[in-house]
């Protein structure tokens, strides 16, 4: 199947909707991602400080806020340690459709984490990048820097990554635009996490001194399951 070829579409009825609302679906505020489950993770170079605030992640809309002491309250919302406990599996597809940030020093992403990795970026964002999306599969070490003038600060883009045993491929707007050809392996599984950074400024610019908030949006997420 060539890269620009359109996804087909998923079989089945959901095994997950997200509600983020949900304190059954989602933890906020919180992961293991993060040393001692946060709230803080310099050593990624991050500026987060995360908050269980239903005004930073609940409604969908993900944001960060400055704080006083230099670092920004942050919006985390993670199905690891929630009442579900939902995992993502191989073979399993992901879409979504998200509203870029603006800001700079913003870093947006929905990605899989388990007991100190099993991590696959569904993607990443940086508004000093306009044009470009960072696809990642870290269990196997492959990725992609993805440039298209359809991606661009504050528009809307949807998403869609299969979670392959042989391959992990992403389509973006409806088009297959990366296939890693190394997979996850048979019996993959991992927690989804969704949340807006901040750069501190070590591999992307800190925000703007006057800069007081941003924000990015998750209209919809879901995963399908096959034979779910």
């Amino acid at each position: 199947m060539p890269l620009s070829s359109p996804a087909p579409p998923p079989a089945g009825d959901p095994v997950f909707t997200a509600d983020f609302t949900s304190s059954e679906q989602w933890v906020a505020g919180r992961s293991w991602a993060y040393p001692g489950g946060g709230p803080v993770n310099p050593r990624d170079n991050k500026l987060d400080h995360l908050v269980a605030d239903p005004a930073y992640s609940r409604s969908g809309t993900f944001r960060a806020t400055r704080r006083r002491d230099g670092l920004w309250d942050a919006g985390l919302l993670t199905t690891e340690g929630s009442a579900e406990g939902f995992q993502v599996r191989t073979g399993d597809v992901l879409e979504a459709r998200v509203r870029l940030p603006e800001e700079t020093g913003a870093w947006p992403a929905i990605w899989t984490w388990r007991d100190g990795g099993q991590e696959v970026d569904v993607f990443e964002y940086h508004p000093d990048n306009p044009d470009l999306l960072e696809l990642s599969n870290r269990v196997r070490g492959t990725y992609r820097y993805h440039r298209s003038p359809e991606i661009r600060p504050g528009g809307w883009v949807d998403l869609r990554t299969s979670f392959g045993m042989r391959s992990v491929v992403w389509w973006v707007d409806g088009r297959r635009v990366f296939s890693d050809g190394r997979g996850v392996g048979r019996s993959w599984h991992a927690y989804l996490i969704v949340n807006l950074s901040v750069c501190a400024g070590r591999y992307h610019p800190a925000p703007d001194p006057e800069a007081r908030e941003m924000s990015f949006e998750v209209s919809g997420l879901r995963v399908f399951r096959n034979g779910g």
